[in-house]
């Protein structure tokens, strides 16, 4: 009993810090733009990895070394790259509900790269789904879509749901433990921004409040509240049980929007927000 409150606690912790990390990264971008965002707070977490792989006394081996040069190429590389220029497109409840359909793409994926047999209930929701994002997307207006928000947000944001859903499975298929492998990920991911903002010369100067809400980003949306979501899985003898809290995720990060950054939240964002999770629970059941 005690393993399973101390499994809980730390299941609310983490799910409580993702759901800021919307919040975080509206304000980090209001200081700089997506890929000095992303330098930073990839920086700060792949030290921070590296301090928890420490721990690990693990030693990976070569092959484990280049899958990850792929791997961290997804993630973090290209999945936070799509993402932060969606966030700074849209806003932050709509560019994270559009996110938020990453477990469709898995169980999609699933059926493409695992090539396992869907059941009726797994493609019931899908489509169901699929069509809450439909109604975050165009806010219950599809014909005035054009006018009230940014088509190159939206797809930018379903477009790193696409890239987690890949990653997820890509890694699942792996054959080494998870903080070892994350960190192997963030640092090839780490080169890969260096290069990039090389080449743009993206070198971020800014001031304090971007700098903070950066690493913010790098500790609670990559690092720390990895291991936190670890822990309590490794705790708990009902791992999805566990697993199931982080559907609120997205409901907290919704008051926190509106709380910090005052944005009025859309009904339309509520309603298929609530379709979507649906969507998801049914898709994940087993028939």
């Amino acid at each position: 009993m005690e393993r399973e409150k101390k499994s809980v606690g730390y299941a609310f912790t983490a799910v409580f810090l993702w759901s800021t990390v919307a919040t975080a990264f509206k304000i980090a971008l209001k200081s700089l733009n997506y890929i000095q965002l992303l330098f930073i707070a990839t920086l700060v977490a792949t030290l921070f990895l590296f301090i928890a792989f420490l721990f690990t006394k693990y030693k990976p081996e070569l092959k484990d070394i280049m899958i990850s040069s792929l791997l961290g190429f997804l993630n973090p590389f290209l999945y936070y790259l799509v993402l932060f220029k969606a966030y700074s497109l849209l806003p932050a409840q709509t560019a994270m509900t559009l996110n938020y359909t990453w477990p469709l793409f898995i169980v999609f994926f699933s059926f493409l790269i695992l090539k396992q047999k869907p059941t009726i209930l797994e493609i019931i929701g899908l489509l169901l789904g699929f069509c809450g994002a439909g109604i975050i997307a165009t806010m219950g207006r599809p014909a005035s879509i054009t006018g009230t928000i940014s088509i190159p947000g939206i797809i930018l944001a379903l477009l790193s749901a696409v890239i987690w859903g890949i990653y997820w499975i890509l890694n699942m298929k792996r054959n080494i433990p998870e903080v070892p492998g994350i960190f192997l990920n963030f640092l090839w991911g780490t080169v890969f921004i260096f290069i990039l903002v090389f080449l743009k010369k993206q070198f971020p100067v800014t001031g304090i409040k971007g700098y903070l809400s950066s690493m913010y980003v790098g500790l609670f949306e990559m690092g720390i509240t990895f291991i936190l979501w670890l822990k309590a899985l490794n705790l708990s003898k009902r791992t999805a049980i566990v697993s199931n809290l982080i559907y609120l995720t997205p409901f907290f990060s919704l008051v926190i929007i509106s709380l910090i950054l005052k944005e009025v939240i859309s009904p339309w964002t509520i309603i298929g927000l609530s379709i979507t999770i649906l969507g998801i629970v049914i898709a994940k059941r087993k028939n």
